[in-house]
């Protein structure tokens, strides 16, 4: 039994390996990896009082910005063609997010992550599917 189209859908499943999506969805991906990083970096800032009047954060809660280093030192990075580090690299930051033996947590990057979920879940499926539509497109030409 002949198959038809094979040769056509071959072409394309070729076209759709190339590195064009590695690079889509790499930019993809550290958009994403953005997303992230603004939303930890708006739950710390979000109603916080620098200097004088700071209050400072409840357990459990995102830690409250006071001099700025915190929110300041949350960074996106591409480590590799399909890898994004979303980090912070303060030195305190590692005790606020997981806590320590004589301070409760206070998360902002977890939360951070679980609440950008969806929109970069949305964009990792429109890199894909732009990609899927090039190669369609590409092949008509």
């Amino acid at each position: 039994m002949a198959i038809r189209g094979l040769k056509a859908h071959l072409a394309r499943l070729n076209k759709m390996q190339s590195s064009s999506l590695e690079d889509r969805i790499g930019r993809a991906l550290f958009a994403g990896g953005e997303i992230i990083q603004t939303a930890a970096q708006i739950s710390i800032t979000t109603g916080a009082v620098s200097g004088k009047g700071h209050v400072p954060s409840k357990p459990g809660e995102s830690p409250s910005n006071d001099s700025g280093v915190l929110a300041g030192n949350i960074e996106t990075t591409q480590a590799g063609p399909l890898k994004v580090l979303v980090g912070s690299y303060a030195p305190y930051s590692k005790s606020l997010e997981f806590g320590t033996s004589r301070m409760a947590a206070r998360p902002f990057m977890v939360p951070a992550r679980d609440k950008s979920k969806k929109q970069v879940r949305a964009l990792m499926a429109k890199a894909i599917n732009a990609h899927i539509r090039s190669a369609r497109s590409n092949e008509k030409g």
